[in-house]
């Protein structure tokens, strides 16, 4: 999975980033201080995988893995290449889903490209740049179906009229993904891909002080009603705090810092949480002596299918799987109890793979 981390210039965003991957990107107070994107990799917290670990005590340990991508500042006129417009554009075209960091914090100190905090006129900014992109793809790709139903392929008359009806929509300043399309619509709508059907989580980067209680900030709830309209996700965050977080070592240090806050858990696990829900994700587990594995596979999966994630061979050659649900194999303590209360499933073809399900496959090819 990638997430493209996107926003106006100093909003916070280099700063969240270099919280939730450590790596460093150059945060300064200045517009496009991140001119190529700066990639890192985070690991998927799991503690069932953990548990799994401390059972198996296996040679190798393979958490799932997000990839984030820090993309470049974003200002007005971007789709017509302004700024650093046309890099941004096609960088965030191959991410799957979107993290927007708004900011919702009042800092004299801290520059803001359009000369005062408005998190909702931040998000119309760079909203209306991807949707002038998307614009112009969409009336390439109405070209394209007229042509083809001129040279005598009638199936294409009603694409034109599908992405005609898109057209007006975004030219009223609405975004792709709040399109009234039917399933059939959508789904030819999808292989356009348009920037604004990307799904998308509002990052919404507090003062320290609103931390406690986002519900108390202004700017942070009127982010949150849009989000509720579109059908989007808010995060409520502090990208100062994440990165104080991300500087301690020490796991017990880390909970008191967080307890004295008034936080769970930190914005990166609840970024990550937010961003499954959002793409339908789920994981399943394989775990032995040689290694316990966690596997990202969309919700509504197969057993086949998810066993190609593993090898093309598993879902070529596949014969069953083994099943177990994480939480009978914890409550028993071993697979052997599991299997000797009844509670190691087989399962065939059509079976539908579950959020923690621990699995092996049995193939042959």
């Amino acid at each position: 999975m990638k997430l493209g981390i996107v926003g106006l210039p100093n909003v916070g965003k280099s700063t969240l980033f270099n919280a939730i991957t450590n790596a460093g990107a150059e945060a300064a107070n200045y517009p496009f201080c991140t001119i190529e994107p700066n990639v890192g990799m985070v690991t998927v917290p799991d503690k069932r995988l953990e548990w799994l670990r401390d059972l198996h005590q296996p040679k190798k340990f393979t958490p799932a893995v997000i990839e984030f991508v820090d993309i470049a500042g974003l200002v007005k006129g971007a789709s017509k290449g302004e700024g650093l417009g046309n890099k941004f554009l096609s960088n965030i075209r191959a991410t799957d889903a979107i993290v927007h960091v708004v900011r919702c914090f009042e800092d004299s100190n801290i520059t803001h490209v359009e000369g005062s905090t408005d998190p909702l006129r931040d998000i119309e900014i760079i909203n209306l740049e991807l949707i002038m992109a998307d614009i112009e793809m969409v009336e390439r790709r109405i070209d394209k179906a007229q042509k083809a139903a001129k040279g005598g392929d009638k199936r294409f008359l009603k694409e034109a009229e599908l992405f005609t009806r898109l057209l007006e929509h975004l030219n009223e300043g609405k975004l792709a993904r709040t399109f009234p399309g039917s399933e059939d619509e959508m789904a030819l709508i999808a292989t356009s891909d348009l920037l604004t059907l990307k799904k998308t989580i509002y990052a919404a980067n507090l003062g320290e002080d609103d931390v406690s209680n986002p519900e108390g900030n202004r700017h942070y709830m009127a982010v949150k009603k849009l989000a509720e309209e579109e059908g989007s996700q808010v995060l409520p965050i502090c990208a100062k705090l994440e990165a104080d977080i991300a500087e301690l070592d020490d796991p017990e240090e880390k909970a008191m810092f967080m307890e004295e806050l008034g936080i769970s858990q930190s914005g990166l696990d609840l970024l990550i949480q937010r961003s499954y829900a959002l793409l339908g994700l789920i994981s399943f587990l394989t775990a032995g002596s040689d290694e316990c594995r966690a596997w990202t596979i969309k919700k509504g999966t197969k057993a086949p299918q998810a066993a190609g994630k593993i090898h093309t061979d598993f879902e070529r050659g596949f014969i069953r799987a083994e099943v177990i649900a994480f939480e009978d194999l914890k409550a028993c303590g071993s697979l052997a109890n599991a299997r000797a209360k009844g509670l190691v499933r087989s399962e065939g073809k059509e079976y539908v793979m579950q959020d923690g399900d621990i699995v092996n496959f049995l193939f042959n090819v």
